[in-house]
């Protein structure tokens, strides 16, 4: 089994900095060959994605609306990826989820994600 665990979020002001984490453990002997990614989740909306990450940081994906603001990496020693989110604004106020995909395809789709882990609140306020 695999379990990832979140950690980093909080309330900041609009324009703040938040660095988020998720460790993965357990059965993470490949840990560098899956993806990774970040979506999140607002209140009566649906989970969407942010970005995701390839197993040797070679190459990233990004919505629209995190490109040139969030920053994916990873440090496959640690079992860790991050997202640093800068210039927050209100409307990214949501759940934030990581999520592992052991075929190592990068990919918006949330369907193709084995685990996720139990995600961490970012409140961004005005």
């Amino acid at each position: 089994q695999v379990q990832l665990a979140e950690s980093g979020g909080g309330l900041v002001q609009a324009g703040g900095s938040l660095r988020l984490s998720c460790a993965a453990s357990g059965r993470t002997f490949f840990f560098s060959m899956w993806a990774m990614g970040w979506f999140r989740q607002a209140p009566g909306k649906d989970r969407e994605f942010v970005t995701a990450i390839s197993g040797s940081s070679s190459d990233t994906y990004y919505s629209d609306s995190a490109k040139g603001r969030f920053t994916v990496t990873r440090d496959n020693a640690k079992n860790t990826a991050y997202l640093q989110m800068n210039s927050l604004k209100p409307e990214d106020t949501a759940v934030y989820y990581c999520a592992a995909a052991p075929h190592g395809v990068l990919t918006r789709n949330k369907g193709s994600y084995d685990y996720w882990g139990q995600g961490t609140q970012v409140t961004v306020s005005s």
